[in-house]
């Protein structure tokens, strides 16, 4: 009879955790960790700031780019320090994180530069360059060019290059 009690005892130690729901932790840490938004896969505010700096710093001298006279005319007249500042925020907001971003929607900010194609191929070829040289991961390289992508519609506004 006691050995009787101790595999009952036993049954229910193991079955009834798993009739409790309690077996889901596993799965509620996994679906968890599936949810964890870009913004702290890609390390938080500071690594995002170094990263768009870098990819500032490499527009901004860019002879592709800079042969279009309103790019050209645009980043004479905008400081590279307040483009990082405003471009961090919209990538800090856009990839989950805490920061809002404040500036103008894309369209507004870059209608008026006549961006083509060829001139959106170039900014993402450099932005490519610049998530390879720090590293960043397959699956957020992909996410990230998947949200610069999403702006493509409002910022390319001729399809043959000049």
């Amino acid at each position: 009879m006691t050995t009787r009690i101790l595999k009952l005892w036993a049954i229910l130690t193991i079955v009834a955790p798993m009739a409790s729901g309690s077996h889901t932790v596993f799965a509620q840490d996994s679906a968890e960790e599936k949810q964890v938004s870009l913004y702290d896969r890609l390390g938080g505010l500071a690594p995002i700031s170094v990263v768009v700096s870098d990819f500032i710093d490499a527009l901004m001298p860019d002879a592709v780019l800079n042969a279009n006279p309103e790019i050209d005319a645009a980043r004479k007249r905008v400081p590279a320090p307040y483009l990082k500042y405003h471009v961090t925020a919209l990538v800090c907001q856009a990839t989950g994180g805490p920061c809002q971003y404040h500036g103008r929607t894309m369209k507004e900010a870059h209608g008026h530069l006549n961006i083509t194609e060829g001139e959106w191929d170039r900014m993402v070829t450099i932005f490519k360059e610049i998530l390879a040289k720090h590293k960043v991961p397959a699956k957020e390289t992909e996410e990230l060019l998947a949200l610069v992508g999403s702006t493509k519609a409002d910022i390319v506004v001729s399809k043959d290059d000049k």
